[in-house]
């Protein structure tokens, strides 16, 4: 799905961490409440990044501060075809900082964070395995531009 137009809510990583966790939705449930609004994170610190094998999307961490411990929230770049110029810009600039993307965890975790702003619908994902012990919330941004630095 495409992101909407429109002024998206300011947040931070922390007001992402602290959204209410719902009832786990349905695999294939409709968007709803939180999930139809759009959020943008103007300052973050992307520290891992990997291409989910089962789906081929971006998966990206990001935490508020570039301390490798801190809590992060998991940010997702679809392979659908409106993301394909976000995909080459994500690729692209992981490469200008000597990063590969990867199909494995934990082997995506970068070096040092990335700094970056993004851009997307919060999404409850349910709760299964999906990223780094540092994943401290089943909401996502997903779909979502990243911007890094």
């Amino acid at each position: 799905m495409p992101l909407p137009t429109g002024t998206p809510n300011e947040v931070t990583v922390g007001d992402i961490l602290a959204f209410p966790q719902g009832a786990e939705p349905a695999r294939d449930a409709p968007r709803s409440g939180r999930e139809l609004q759009l959020f943008h994170v103007a300052h973050a610190f992307v520290q891992l990044a990997w291409v989910n094998p089962g789906d081929c999307d971006i998966h990206l961490e990001i935490s508020d501060s570039p301390v490798k411990a801190a809590p992060r929230v998991i940010i997702e770049t679809p392979v659908d075809s409106e993301y394909c110029g976000a995909r080459r810009a994500i690729a692209a600039r992981l490469a200008a900082h000597g990063f590969g993307l990867s199909d494995t965890l934990p082997g995506g975790e970068l070096p040092a964070a990335i700094p970056a702003d993004v851009l997307g619908l919060a999404f409850q994902d349910f709760a299964h395995k999906r990223g780094s012990a540092f994943v401290k919330t089943v909401w996502e941004l997903h779909p979502a531009i990243v911007n890094l630095q």
